[in-house]
């Protein structure tokens, strides 16, 4: 698992992301709506619809805010045209920042990122700069409790899993991304519980951070990027030792 996933488990399990819910919320309807806006608003039809909308549930979003973003896409309840942009940068420590956006208005939102790379000593790059350092893959979540690899393995390899990797309570199974939904669908099916599941970025080299001062400045950039509304995700190649991330948290 990637370092900012790590980062991204001990702030939920800590419950720091708590009063983030309804901005949760919000960036998961943006998603589907953007989704369905490009691809059509059928989900069978529309594979990153389909993602979105699952991520959705996973998340808990009511069953009404996702039909009411399904609409507002297809023309009704005053809909709004997003656009997708991607920024790259540098954080502190040399730590590679890739940032994906979906925006009414581009300008604003690469103000706002270059703004939170100034504040906290990092800098906005040029486009390329560092997006070859990451990979588009699917991953699935499975919880390792009373579930053998092996079962997993089996009911989803046909379907297209690639690789699967144990990281403390759960098991990170790898696919293409556009067997994402066919894996999913392979382990429910053989009754395999999956907690989540998701199109993310893993990069292919990663930034050891050792010093527990270099590691919050670099922590506290990716915050106050995630906090924008314009921005969906954000990725960064940084190794920082569970027992710093454990002591920031």
């Amino acid at each position: 698992m990637a370092g900012h996933s790590k980062w991204a488990n001990i702030k939920h399990r800590k419950g720091a992301q708590d009063a983030k819910r309804s901005k949760v919320f919000a960036r998961l309807i943006k998603a589907i709506e953007a989704a369905a806006r490009t691809g059509g608003p059928d989900p069978d039809a529309n594979p990153a619809l389909a993602t979105a909308i699952q991520k959705a549930k996973d998340n808990d979003v009511p069953k009404d805010n996702i039909e009411r973003a399904l609409k507002r896409a297809a023309g009704e309840e005053g809909a709004v045209s997003y656009e997708h942009a991607t920024f790259e940068g540098y954080a502190p420590a040399g730590v590679a920042v890739y940032i994906e956006c979906l925006t009414d208005n581009r300008n604003r939102a690469s103000n706002e990122v270059r703004g939170v790379f100034k504040k906290n000593g990092g800098n906005l790059a040029e486009p390329g700069a560092v997006g070859y350092l990451f990979s588009r893959l699917g991953e699935i979540v499975v919880p390792a409790e009373g579930i053998e690899e092996d079962d997993v393995l089996e009911a989803g390899l046909e379907a297209g899993i690639e690789e699967i990797a144990l990281q403390d309570d759960a098991y990170q199974v790898t696919t293409d991304p556009k067997a994402l939904q066919a894996v999913r669908a392979a382990l429910e099916q053989a009754d395999i519980p999956v907690r989540g599941s998701e199109v993310t970025l893993r990069p292919s080299v990663t930034v050891p951070v050792h010093d527990e001062g270099e590691a919050k400045r670099v922590l506290k950039l990716i915050d106050m990027l995630e906090e924008l509304d314009d921005v969906q995700s954000v990725y960064a190649n940084f190794d920082i030792p569970d027992q710093v991330l454990e002591a920031v948290a």
